[in-house]
């Protein structure tokens, strides 16, 4: 009798050590489960500015799928050099949305359109874009409206308005591009800036031309290679991810402590949308 009593006790003493183990084992397999997702399959990625307007919103959070352009090491968190390289590589398509390592220290995020690929001539004139020469075709649609929020601020008080509701908005000049492989976007050209005119950019082989579709907003390829001014023409190597499905917006009004917040400060209806 009192050697069962013993092994029982042994057992329930065995019971809570297996259960931890089984415990960290588990969160071992997530942890190498989430690294794989991210590593080859998606990746999030949130927008920070509004270089990418009127695609994309400051407080868009999306998903970058990995596989499009090959792996790197930039495929992998932290750039961790595991991936001599690039295998399975394969070249971007001109007006794709791609999410890349901008030079020169390779170690931040950028999103971008993609604009010219190797051979081609890229230049601005008078805030037109030309690529070989040959003008984009360029037409002015509606204004684009987006609500003044603390995500989002209007750069020039001359586009402000303000709706029925009594809520300011910014209303900005918007156009329709095509590039000349036919693919549509829209841009917004809201001032005339240095930007509007450049020296023209022969891509090299490997590289790839970029551009923000808030023309007069964003440090891109018209900019050379300086952290913080500029990202330079950017080598294909340095690609992350292609942008692919929206998966949250915010107009930055949540607040913690208000839990409600959450809710109303939702942009549901950009919750996802395709690239």
């Amino acid at each position: 009798m009192t050697e069962t009593v013993q092994a029982e006790a042994e057992q329930l003493s065995e019971r809570p050590e297996k259960e931890q183990e089984n415990f960290f084992l588990f969160l071992l397999k997530l942890a190498v489960i989430v690294l794989v997702f991210r590593s080859f399959f998606f990746s999030p990625f949130n927008i920070p500015s509004e270089s990418m307007l009127p695609r994309l919103l400051n407080g868009d959070y999306l998903l970058a799928a990995k596989w499009p352009f090959g792996y790197s090491r930039y495929s992998l968190p932290l750039s961790v050099p595991l991936i001599p390289g690039r295998v399975f590589a394969s070249e971007p398509e001109a007006g794709d949305v791609v999410i890349f390592k901008a030079p020169p220290g390779n170690d931040i995020d950028y999103i971008k359109r993609v604009i010219g690929l190797p051979g081609d001539q890229v230049q601005m004139r008078g805030g037109q874009l030309f690529i070989n020469g040959k003008a984009i075709a360029k037409k002015r649609i509606e204004d684009f409206i987006i609500p003044i929020t603390a995500n989002t601020r209007c750069y020039f008080p001359k586009y402000e308005a303000r709706n029925p509701a009594g809520a300011m908005e910014c209303h900005y000049p918007q156009y329709r591009e095509t590039l000349p492989n036919g693919r549509s976007y829209n841009v917004l050209d809201i001032a005339e800036t240095p930007q509007d005119d450049t020296q023209v950019s022969v891509v090299p082989e490997g590289m790839m031309f970029l551009m923000g579709d808030n023309r007069d907003n964003s440090l891109d390829s018209r900019f050379h290679a300086i952290p913080g001014q500029g990202i330079g023409i950017v080598p294909q190597a340095n690609l992350v991810g292609k942008a692919s499905v929206m998966m949250f917006s915010t107009n930055g009004g949540a607040e913690w402590i208000k839990p409600w917040t959450w809710f109303t400060a939702a942009r549901w209806s950009r919750i996802g949308g395709t690239f």
